[in-house]
């Protein structure tokens, strides 16, 4: 499209008028001797020079800044940006479509996603780049993704990016074509990874909604097409599956007897082939005759025969595209001062979860500060492709291919969620919270529409308390479909009081129904109105806002909000002593995050998940720490980035949710009632069953994607900020496109691709990869190690194993003594991670006939050979062994590690044997371990002299293993015995313990319903009820 290309420069748009030679010259020469001598940001300075201000100190925001700058490059006469036609370079160019490298680079510049420049910056380039003779052409590009505006059914005007193009660059681009997963995966191993492992994908959805297409060596066969195989046999497919990197098709037998007729043996049934086995599809039997006649029985799948899906294709292969929309509503300026967006993203949910982590892979949709999310969404709905397939050139086999798009799933935050299932999120009375303790009966999409219907129909008889008391009683409540109800109220009452009017109220209620029934494609939300998408179901919980944001958040007020003075302090101590080693997080500030207890965010609860139980102990109620035992255990349980044993992994989440809600409610029953995030802790097996470990739908990333956003918001000139938002980041899109290979067509519908010189530059520079928000996991080969670095001018250290820990190591004979060894920095272990020393490692054995092929330790230090074979870069290991007790800590409840045999160990490892590395924390309370250490607080990274307190750890070799870690959680629970890591519920009879807890509950709002009923009393009687009360009073103590 014309107005959505990228740049449009002209020869005019670089040239400077020569209109006034002296002036031009003079003020091109102050504007050059502003850049030497003062530097391009000094605006002030800049401003007198060109008198634009007459003295008065100037107090600007960083929007005002940028309308000066551009006032000031105005006065100096540098071109502006309008857009302007030009043609393309040739094709044979190496930076294609660029005409030079300076135009790629410079574009490039233009569209880093966290390093963004304002236009009048970008307008001081261009004017350097004539000044130095760069040549005047335009860098359009017409491989961007198009910009639609579009008008909401409330009149709210924004634009939006085509999701269909964004996901076409997908398919068109080989670097990300070749992760893109099609059919539902039977995972070799059982192990749970990825969305199309679970059971949305392979059971729960409509068939119809899959892939529909199978590409054979000759046909395409379809599902709910006949087919016949090499042997003879009749099948139907259902749906195309994945085993062992080959297509199986799930499908019905079909009999034919000898009459003719066709039957299917057991429509309940289905059986699993080899697709590869099918070798003649509908359309050939159809060719040769050999289509048979169906029985009555199979009617219902006879009508469906060909697939209608067949012909939109139009002899293309044909599949389907999944994707997640995110939606929030976000600020659009840097300052604290709130300026409301509703934001629509989105992913690609046919790509593996390690790369839809990535800011690279998430696609702004949509921004407006008008339209809301439900509005909004209603427009996409338009885009749909279920009749219209979008075509593109597959990115790894060249032939044109052609997709549906199919929303799957909404992982909002909770306020969005709950707007997008029509749910109210209502408090309720105590009596009714035992209910939020457990799932109760589940909604569906046609419920719903079915309750919004009857509140539509009702709020066609003007009355609307009539609507209220059906929503209250319900809970459901749509924000989309409100504006519907209290616009049929108004034109109720608008018509009745009309003076011209002669319609009963019957009657203008009748027509105001019929208006509802003529437009149901408006009145509801799209939501509610996508095909395949349920938002009762397709909403899963989202641990960040649920679980750090929303549940620690809760424990943590509760607790930090005890502490006093002493309390505080002793806590901070033992936070900053914590072992950060095998935790994933960040360098822990534990003044900071005691300092602002209140403001923390969600990495700092993530800390806090992970190590709070050990710093607590002392200083909180039992109860308090019952509940971050609790919590703990299930967060870690959550964070499981892939699931070995379904069936296990759901009754460990079952007793954790169920131990977290029952510490909740006996530490603050009152929150029961009042905060819906508990209980949706109740519908995380179920999510967990249709969508495999909730990390994989965790919204970080988007909320990460947010900066990039508001860099462009920022940037804009405010007057569109939705079609300047949305232009500039269908540019990055596009930069991002061509620097990846990808593939576009052009206006003569051929498809190109960018130059040699654009395709390599992200290989070459791999910052620019990572500006651009796609980190690749490096290579890392298994028990390779590194050597120590060492200060300039210093030789390696040599040592031998006789010299080291190593020669009272169990396995010291195995290895010569007078081999010379240098010392190393790390070893990366089986799980691809870095062990340092000090490491806390499991490990295989290197021992013969070992009791136990796996041990465990900590590392003392890393050595490999001074002269080691060729093409080898391993190293050894020397391990100081533990042993884990049989039974768990009863306080902690995590594993105990001990020396092995009450004495140091060690044991000389190959470094190819590590495993994985965990977290251990020392055991401070038996050992009694205080802050009674001494030492110079860092301040701007050297010794001040200020000293501060800190833990010493007492000389007790008795550690846990943090089974609350996130890091590897999921390894240490497969490693060690289960005895020593399930769940154990806190509560047996938990129907009677929380009957129990509802008493003083319930006799609470008894109470408060007593006294709202006598304010709903008249004066009057109150005053006659207490003299009654007085009297009776007076009576009972012999005195009336």
């Amino acid at each position: 499209m014309d107005q959505l290309d990228a740049y449009k420069f002209s020869v005019d748009d670089f040239t400077l008028h020569p209109t006034n030679n002296e002036i031009l010259d003079a003020q091109s020469e102050r504007l050059d001797c502003e850049f030497e001598h003062r530097g391009l940001w000094n605006m002030h300075a800049m401003a007198d020079a060109l008198g634009l201000h007459s003295g008065e100190p100037l107090e600007t925001t960083e929007d005002q800044e940028d309308a000066l700058f551009a006032e000031i490059l105005e006065t100096a006469k540098v071109p502006t940006l309008e857009p302007s036609v030009s043609s393309l370079p040739s094709r044979n160019e190496v930076f294609y479509p660029y005409d030079s490298k300076t135009m790629f680079l410079l574009d490039t510049l233009d569209n880093l996603p966290r390093l963004r420049i304002s236009n009048s910056l970008m307008r001081v380039f261009l004017w350097i780049l004539r000044e130095l003779g760069a040549p005047d052409k335009s860098i359009r590009s017409r491989s961007g993704i198009p910009t639609i505006p579009a008008k909401s059914h409330f009149g709210n005007v924004f634009y939006i990016n085509d999701p269909r193009h964004l996901i076409a660059q997908d398919w068109a681009s080989p670097e990300v074509r070749k992760h893109i997963c099609v059919y539902p995966e039977i995972p070799e191993d059982g192990v749970i990874r990825e969305i199309w492992h679970d059971q949305k994908w392979q059971k729960d959805m409509d068939c119809d909604l899959l892939s529909p297409m199978y590409e054979g060596r000759r046909a395409h066969f379809y599902v709910n097409e006949l087919a016949r195989m090499e042997d003879g046999w009749y099948v139907i497919p259902k749906r195309w599956v994945t085993f062992l990197q080959e297509v199986y098709a799930d499908v019905l037998i079909v009999e034919i007897d000898d009459s003719g007729f066709a039957t299917v043996l057991n429509k309940e049934s289905t059986t699993l082939i080899k697709a590869s086995e099918l070798s003649r599809n509908y359309l050939d039997l159809e060719h040769d005759g050999g289509l048979p006649k169906w029985a009555d029985t199979c009617a219902d799948l006879s009508v469906k025969m060909p697939n209608p899906k067949r012909a939109l294709a139009e002899g293309d292969p044909l599949y389907t595209s999944f994707v997640e929309y995110f939606s929030d509503d976000v600020s659009g300026n840097r300052t604290k001062q709130w300026n409301k967006h509703w934001n629509v993203y989105m992913t690609h949910q046919n790509l593996p979860r390690q790369l839809l982590q990535q800011e690279f892979h998430v696609h702004f949709v949509s921004s407006s500060p008008h339209a809301s999310t439900t509005s909004s969404t209603a427009s996409l709905r338009r885009l749909s492709t279920q009749r219209e397939l979008v075509k593109v050139r597959d990115g790894v086999s060249g032939q044109t291919t052609r997709f549906l798009l199919q929303n799957m799933v909404e992982p909002s935050d909770n306020p969005m969620q709950s707007e997008i299932a029509a749910s109210m999120a209502q408090k309720e009375t105590f009596h009714a919270a035992s209910v939020r303790l457990v799932s109760g009966t589940p909604r569906s999409k046609d419920g719903i529409i079915c309750e919004l219907e009857k509140q539509l129909h009702l709020a066609c008889s003007g009355v609307a308390q009539h609507v209220k008391d059906s929503q209250s009683a319900t809970g459901i409540k749509d924000a989309y479909a409100q504006h519907w109800i209290q616009d049929l109220i108004s034109r109720f009452h608008a018509t009745k009081s009309d003076p011209k009017n002669t319609k009963t109220p019957e009657e203008i209620k009748a027509d105001l129904i019929q208006w509802v029934m003529d437009n149901q494609d408006k009145i509801y939300s799209g939501f509610l109105t996508i095909d395949g998408f349920d938002p009762t179901k397709d909403t899963p919980v989202e641990i960040l806002h649920t679980i750090l944001l929303g549940i620690i958040k809760y424990i943590w007020h509760n607790t930090h909000t005890s502490f006093s003075a002493t309390q505080k302090l002793t806590y901070s101590h033992r936070l900053q002593a914590t072992e950060t080693d095998g935790l994933s997080i960040h360098a822990i500030r534990a003044n900071y995050i005691m300092q602002y207890a209140g403001s923390l965010i969600g990495t700092q609860f993530k800390i806090l998940a992970q190590t709070n139980i050990f710093h607590v102990r002392g200083i909180v109620s039992e109860e308090q720490f019952s509940i971050w035992r609790a919590v703990g255990e299930l967060s870690a349980l959550l964070w499981f980035p892939e699931i070995r044993n379904l069936q296990e992994y759901l009754a460990d989440i079952k007793v954790a949710v169920a131990n977290v809600l029952d510490t909740f409610a006996k530490l603050d029953p009152s929150k029961m009632i009042t905060k819906i995030k508990l209980h949706l802790l109740a519908h995380i097996p179920d999510d967990i069953t249709s969508f495999g470990p909730l990390v994989g739908v965790a919204t970080e990333i988007y909320e990460c994607f947010n900066a990039v956003f508001r860099y462009c918001s920022i940037l804009s000139n405010h007057l569109a900020p939705s079609r300047d938002i949305a232009l500039q980041l269908a540019d990055q899109e596009g930069l991002k496109h061509r620097l990846i290979g990808g593939w576009w067509q052009d206006e003569k519908g051929e498809w190109i691709r960018a130059g040699d010189g654009v395709r390599q530059y992200m290989c070459k520079q791999p910052v620019l990869r990572k500006l651009l928000g796609w980190t690749e996991k490096p290579a890392l080969l298994i028990g390779s190690v590194r050597l120590k670095a060492l200060p300039k001018k210093t030789s390696q250290k040599l040592v031998r194993l006789s010299e080291t820990l190593a020669a009272g190591a169990l396995n010291y004979a195995s290895f010569n003594a007078d081999i010379q060894w240098h010392y190393c920095k790390y070893a990366i272990s089986e799980s691809s991670e870095e062990c340092f020393e000090s490491s806390w490692v499991f490990c295989k054995s290197p021992l013969p006939n070992a009791n136990n092929p796996i041990v465990l330790g900590r590392i003392s230090f890393i050595l490999t050979l001074a002269a080691p074979p060729p093409d080898t870069d391993e190293g050894v290991v020397v391990l100081e062994l533990f042993q884990v007790l049989s039974e768990r800590d009863p306080v902690f409840g995590m594993p105990v590690l001990m020396c092995r045999d009450g004495q140091k160990t060690y044991l000389i490892v190959p470094s190819k044997n590590l495993k994985f590395k965990f977290n251990v924390q020392h055991n401070c309370t038996t050992a009694k371990c205080t802050a009674s250490g001494v030492r110079k607080r860092k301040q701007e990274r050297q010794d001040s002299e200020v000293t501060e307190n800190f833990i010493e750890h007492q000389p007790l070799d008795r550690y846990f293993i943090n089974t609350h870690a996130f890091h590897n959680a999921h390894l240490v629970q497969a490693t060690l015995p289960r005895s020593l890591t399930v769940p154990l519920p806190i509560v047996d009879d938990r129907k009677a313990f929380h009957s129990e807890l509802a008493k003083p509950q319930k006799k609470q709002q008894q109470a408060l319903g007593n006294k709202s009923a006598e304010k709903a009393i008249p004066p009057a009687n109150q005053k006659q009820n207490k003299h009654e009360k007085r009297k009776q009073q007076h009576l009972n103590l012999g005195l009336g």
